[in-house]
């Protein structure tokens, strides 16, 4: 019935043209998961339907006429057996039925779609609801009335028949109405906004529901689409989860390419910014072991450091590690005793990061180790000088502590993690993280916070 359906949107209703960068699939355990929870939900829910009064008049033959009303009419007990409920790849949703004693039968068709703004959409096809067996008993003084039962039983019977589809289908229209007042789009900080409409109608079979969302990070300051696609990929089976859900690398790319097309990743550093603990300052006496002629020309003088991303840093995921490329620069520059800066030498900074990836209060996170660095000398207004490979091991300490205590800190993607897609009412549970070619794989099942109020 309907809260089956219910509780199965509720699990994906944050989470399917392009390639979607991030998958969820719903799995039949999790299909009967939530058709467990729903079953008990929907008999409570019957148990507090009001029915109407009965009014009318029996003719008893020559005895006369016997009028009547009855009032305050209740359903004190409904017989509501768990439901069958299936995957529907006819009509592209569920198919669920339920028959026992009370409720003879109840059969809903439910379909799945998208709204032109990428919005899950959920519609009634089809509802019949037929009720078997009625037992009244009367209160109030009206057990003389008892011979006349099997007259009102009808009448009941077909109250209660007519209020359960419009209950359901009111139900169904909330629930639509919940799915359009929901965001595709959020902004996850002052400098970048995540897209998450559904790239195409939810993809249904026997087993599962799969549904396909963008996925795809914007600059709010100057958005603009990256200069590489989504690929497609396909989530691993997984046996025994309710739910599986696919993160594409393209996903932290276009992250990485919000924060690169918006000019963030830079940073202007200065000798405070360096450790106490550092052997090396920020001036041109202590770089001057590296550039002797620099102190000659500029003595006594303190530096700052302007770094910068040269391209867009790209991930890489790969079976059980991922990676990350980053080409940057540093200009150095002298202030003079009126504040100017005079350029003094730019280095190209090259370096491959790899690192793992884990799940931590509700987010994707990870951490990186550096795994190779180049040193290139790009340009010198102080003439030329080697940079030495011994002089690298001084720049790479200098380099991670550029990356730890200035705004490129801010910028971790990783350091920061990405919000998994979150759900209404439900929580992952006995979650599990695979690293995969171009994708990352969870695995999870979910625990419903179900209240007789609903779904909110």
């Amino acid at each position: 019935m309907l809260p089956s359906m219910t509780v199965l949107l509720t699990l994906v209703s944050l989470t399917c043209g392009e390639n979607p960068a991030i998958q969820v699939i719903l799995k039949n355990k999790g299909l009967q998961y939530g058709k467990e929870v729903g079953a008990g939900w929907i008999q409570e829910k019957l148990e507090l339907i009001t029915l109407p009064d009965i009014s009318g008049v029996i003719k008893l033959g020559f005895l006369g006429k016997v009028y009547y009303t009855l009032t305050g009419i209740t359903i004190t007990k409904c017989d509501f057996p768990e439901p069958t409920v299936e995957f529907y790849q006819d009509a592209t949703g569920f198919k669920t039925s339920s028959l026992g004693l009370s409720v003879h039968g109840c059969d809903l068709y439910v379909n799945l779609g998208k709204d032109p703004d990428g919005r899950l959409s959920v519609t009634s096809i089809s509802c019949d609801a037929r009720v078997g067996e009625v037992d009244i008993r009367f209160h109030g003084g009206a057990s003389h009335y008892f011979p006349f039962v099997d007259h009102f039983k009808g009448r009941i019977k077909s109250d209660i028949e007519g209020k359960i589809c419009p209950t359901v289908e009111e139900s169904i229209l909330n629930v639509e109405s919940h799915l359009q007042a929901m965001n595709v789009s959020f902004d996850v900080n002052q400098d970048l906004t995540i897209d998450l409409p559904l790239t195409g109608l939810p993809v249904i079979d026997a087993s599962s529901l799969n549904l396909g969302l963008k996925g795809e990070f914007y600059s709010i300051k100057s958005p603009a689409e990256p200069p590489f696609e989504a690929q497609a990929f396909t989530i691993p089976e997984q046996q025994g989860y309710m739910l599986s859900m696919g993160l594409s690398e393209f996903t932290l790319n276009s992250a990485s390419y919000g924060y690169f097309s918006a000019g963030l990743l830079k940073a202007l550093i200065n000798d405070s910014m360096i450790p106490p603990s550092s052997p090396v300052r920020l001036n041109t006496s202590s770089i001057g072991q590296f550039i002797p002629q620099l102190p000659k020309m500029f003595p006594d003088l303190l530096m700052s450091l302007q770094v910068y991303a040269r391209e867009i840093p790209l991930f890489s995921f790969l079976p059980g590690a991922v990676k990350l490329g980053f080409q940057g620069a540093v200009k150095a520059f002298a202030i003079q005793a009126n504040k100017t800066q005079t350029p003094l030498f730019k280095l190209n900074v090259d370096t491959q990061l790899s690192g793992k990836v884990w799940i931590a209060s509700g987010k994707l996170k990870g951490s990186l180790k550096m795994d190779n660095f180049t040193l290139t000398l790009a340009a010198s207004e102080v003439g030329p000088f080697k940079v030495q490979y011994t002089n690298q091991s001084y720049f790479k300490r200098s380099w991670t502590t550029i990356c730890v205590f200035t705004n490129f800190k801010k910028s971790n993607i990783l350091g920061k993690g990405v919000e998994i897609p979150r759900m209404r009412q439900a929580q992952l549970v006995n979650t599990v993280l695979q690293m995969e070619e171009g994708f990352i794989a969870i695995f999870s099942d979910a625990q419903v916070l179900l209240t007789l109020g609903g779904f909110n």
